[in-house]
């Protein structure tokens, strides 16, 4: 009889310098560390399918709490199942919380000690957000790892509000995780915290000291990947997960470009999403080796190459540049598929190729060896 998999368990395989290689057991398998979530906000990754998804070698889906609470309706998916059943994927998934998109995408928002009011960028109708209806949402949803609820700030606020703000996320934590495991749902999943404080180092520690007070399953370092630029975000990096328990995984949210998540998982990050593999790819945009490439430009409308001559993807094993220039150009639907499908394997080899460099402690020599050649691309 197979030994049960446990809610959450974060076992460290090796290390390299501040990286580390892990793998994260939860009760609907296996999440290999240094890992990339696609982001699957309306429950789809875009343009994929859930096997495809999946056969790229992706372990964990990210769903997101703002837009499935008003479309369809948290209730509406529980009532069908849940969100793996819904969208037909049965491996983890990890919902955000809402809080970014309230903050970026709502309109005529009220923040109180409560939570966050607000009007939906669909419909106009009114909605109230608190760390107990995140959680709830999130619980309706079926989510694997459930984020707390936080009050986000751009990194140009003046500190006294980057402060006020870190505080109040800080309270809301506790609360996330109040609610989180005063139901039954917490049995089979995880939640994780917030670690806020923009670009601060005091900031920062303060927040990862409450978070560590009130205790998580893992934690995340947030605010960050809002326009701040590499240099900053790498900054911050240095200091910011030697903040949080070194037992527990690290999310670093909304990361990013390839040379990002590089650069992150040197300074010791285990987990990444972002939009970029799939808005790319259905924009004409496909990531290589040698940096990202424009399908639309005229001088693939001949070329007879795969768009990445390293890539093991189906796409680059079967379409030439070529076919895919004309696909965009003539705006057909398969020219987004294939785009993002090729994105959506690019990264996901990527990640593999960090696993492996850490296990064999070689991580200093691939990275590099990734930004010398990404590079050639950028100029």
């Amino acid at each position: 009889m197979a030994t049960p998999m446990p809610r959450f368990e974060f076992t460290i395989h090796a290390t390299d310098g501040k990286a580390r290689l892990g793998t994260i057991a939860m009760q609907r398998g296996e999440i290999r560390t240094p890992a990339f979530m696609p982001v699957g906000t309306a429950a789809t990754v875009k343009a994929m399918k859930p096997g495809d998804v999946r056969a790229a070698g992706a372990d964990i889906l990210l769903g997101n709490t703002y837009h499935l609470m008003l479309r369809p309706g948290a209730e509406r998916v529980a009532r069908l199942g849940g969100l793996h059943k819904f969208m037909g994927w049965d491996r983890p998934i990890l919902t955000d919380s809402g809080g970014y998109q309230v903050m970026s995408l709502a309109d005529l928002t009220t923040r109180s000690e409560e939570g966050v009011a607000f009007k939906s960028h669909l419909d106009g109708s009114r909605h109230m957000l608190s760390p107990e209806r995140s959680i709830e949402i999130q619980r309706l949803l079926g989510s694997s790892i459930t984020m707390a609820f936080d009050e986000l700030v751009p990194t140009t606020s003046t500190r006294e509000v980057q402060a006020a703000a870190m505080e109040r996320s800080m309270r809301w934590a506790r609360r996330s995780r109040d609610a989180f495991f005063a139901d039954a749902h917490s049995e089979q999943n995880a939640i994780f915290g917030i670690q806020q404080g923009a670009l601060d180092e005091g900031l920062r520690k303060a927040s990862a000291d409450a978070l560590l007070d009130v205790g998580f399953d893992g934690y995340a370092v947030g605010g960050l990947a809002v326009g701040e630029g590499q240099e900053a975000m790498f900054g911050v990096l240095d200091f910011a997960p030697g903040q949080l328990d070194a037992a527990k995984p690290r999310y670093l949210m909304g990361v990013g470009k390839p040379d990002d998540i590089v650069g992150a998982v040197e300074r010791g990050i285990d987990m990444f999403d972002c939009v970029l593999p799939t808005r790319s790819g259905r924009t004409g945009q496909a990531f290589t080796r040698t940096g990202p490439i424009n399908i639309r430009n005229a001088k693939f409308a001949e070329d007879q190459g795969p768009l990445d001559p390293a890539c093991p993807c189906p796409v680059c094993a079967t379409w030439s540049r070529a076919y895919l220039h004309h696909l965009v150009r003539a705006g057909e639907i398969l020219g987004a598929m294939l785009m993002t499908e090729h994105n959506i394997w690019f990264y996901q080899v990527l990640m593999q190729d960090l696993r492996d460099a850490i296990g064999e402690g070689r991580l200093t020599e691939v990275a590099n060896n990734f930004r010398a050649s990404y590079q050639v691309a950028k100029g």
